[in-house]
């Protein structure tokens, strides 16, 4: 895959902001977990690398490099975001490819969309 195209989603369809409607038990155990991932810096940067990567997918090769941590460890911490549904993956000959999962950031990021009308609001 040398050029990933990432579709536009239409974020009305995913989930209502939290200042619209409750979140549902479901709803909220599947964004935690999402959330909970994310929590971690490694975790963070990772998907950070992943996504801004050249094409939108990158090797685990290309992936250890940036911290100070050992191979082993950023395998754990990329099982853990594909777990959660944030980073898609597949393994091709010796190494494993992983790209960000636009439907997941988009569910994400319509959870915490502020209202345009509370956007100026202070209280």
């Amino acid at each position: 895959m040398s050029k990933l195209e990432l579709p536009v989603l239409d974020q009305g369809v995913c989930c209502s902001p939290l200042v619209r409607e409750p979140l549902g038990e479901e709803s909220a155990a599947d964004l935690a977990r999402m959330f909970k991932a994310l929590s971690d810096p490694v975790r963070l940067r990772l998907l950070s690398l992943i996504a801004s990567h050249e094409g939108g997918e990158a090797c685990v090769c290309d992936l250890t490099g940036p911290f100070d941590v050992s191979q082993p460890t950023i395998s754990h911490h990329l099982k853990v975001l594909r777990e959660a549904g944030l980073v898609g993956s597949e393994r091709r000959g010796t190494w494993v490819y992983y790209w960000v999962l636009p439907p997941a950031l988009a569910k994400l990021s319509a959870l915490l969309q502020a209202p345009a009308t509370a956007a100026g609001a202070t209280g």
